[in-house]
């Protein structure tokens, strides 16, 4: 059967024009969903990183949260024995070096050290074969909430009161009791004190990843570092803001920090999407090798002042969990590391911040 409209007839040409025009058409209204642009009310990470913005005000060049830092340097030394559940390299007996970085959270470069309870340790683990894993932890057992548009709104209701400068305690105690699932944090930020050092501290990973080995078997797992130093009673330094690197420096002057990897095994029907929840304590656990410390430097200046400590940059033999948090964090962290390395590029007398980009 002949075909009516000649392939190169005005009729044709406009009929494929209009398909084009209406699959870019899709496109861009996708699109505009998916930045936030059609929908004013939907969380973005714009929208995530700009609160962090209003609570604490913008630090040009700075993370938008936990902006006081210092870099460290080092290596870790697996024992073989996470090998039987991931294939990751990093876990092959033998080291993989290790840039890391210690923290207090907010987005205030010049918080006082004691201003928190919190401490947070990152890292980059890169391994011989140009894989890296980077992981994100903080010295509290539980995250607060469960999702992502749960934290913003924690975010919101602590965000300061212009009359006071201080958070309204009625808009904080409503979120808190729309938030039942917050009541594991609450217990614990009861008893928590700023400690006087990083060295001390263990660091939990929160949320649920998973461990795949050689054959494709997957096993949900979490982490944290637990410390060699336990003098964790030592007193913080009354009316100095910035002692946490200062003991960190005095420490490495003794010699190199260590930590032990203690990977926890979830037994079935443990909850991996919800990081307000702890495993029960009879999971069994496997020190998987010892993260050794030897360095530190500013951040300004040192090695992990560029790098994004994005969660979801994982290795062959590790994969992310349905955690909600977890694409939340890298979509925010992603946003935050656009900005800050935007400003730099612009702050008088700066380095050009370097080229990585998320991975």
């Amino acid at each position: 059967m002949h075909d009516p409209v000649p392939p190169d007839s005005p009729a044709r040409r406009i009929g494929s024009w209009a398909l084009i025009a209406a699959a870019v058409g899709v496109a861009a209204v996708s699109f505009g969903y998916v930045g936030g642009w059609l929908a004013p009310q939907r969380l973005t990470p714009a929208r995530l990183v700009n609160q962090f913005q209003d609570n604490a005000g913008t630090f040009a060049g700075y993370r938008r949260n936990h902006a006081k830092g210092v870099c460290v340097t080092g290596y870790f030394d697996s024992n073989g024995r996470a090998q039987a559940y991931s294939m990751a390299q990093v876990f092959a007996p033998g080291r993989t070096p290790v840039v890391g970085r210690f923290a207090i959270p907010g987005s205030n470069p010049y918080a006082p050290d004691s201003s928190v309870p919190i401490r947070s340790m990152a890292l980059r683990f890169t391994q011989a074969n140009g894989q890296q894993w980077r992981t994100g932890m903080n010295s509290m057992p539980v995250f607060p909430v469960a999702t992502p548009q749960a934290f913003f709104a924690q975010l919101q209701a602590q965000q300061p009161d212009p009359a006071t400068g201080k958070p309204d305690p009625a808009k904080v105690a409503a979120f808190f009791a729309a938030h039942p699932e917050t009541a594991a944090f609450r217990a614990w930020a009861k008893t928590a004190k700023p400690s006087a050092s990083f060295a001390t501290e263990s660091y939990w990973g929160l949320n649920a990843f998973v461990f795949v080995d050689a054959n494709g078997k997957r096993q949900p797992v979490r982490w944290r570092m637990a410390p060699e130093a336990v003098d964790a009673g030592a007193a913080v330094k009354s009316g100095d803001a910035d002692y946490l690197a200062a003991d960190l420096d005095e420490r490495l002057a003794h010699g190199p920090l260590r930590w032990h990897l203690q990977v926890t095994l979830a037994n079935p029907g443990d909850p991996t999407n919800d990081a307000t929840k702890t495993w029960p304590d009879d999971r069994r656990t496997i020190d998987a090798g010892t993260l050794v410390l030897e360095r530190a430097e500013p951040q300004d200046s040192g090695p992990c002042r560029d790098i994004n400590y994005d969660p979801l940059v994982l290795p062959a033999g590790i994969a992310a969990s349905d955690d909600p948090l977890l694409p939340a964090r890298s979509a925010a962290y992603a946003d935050s590391y656009l900005r800050r390395t935007s400003e730099e590029a612009h702050l008088p007398g700066s380095a050009t911040p370097s080229a990585e980009t998320k991975r």
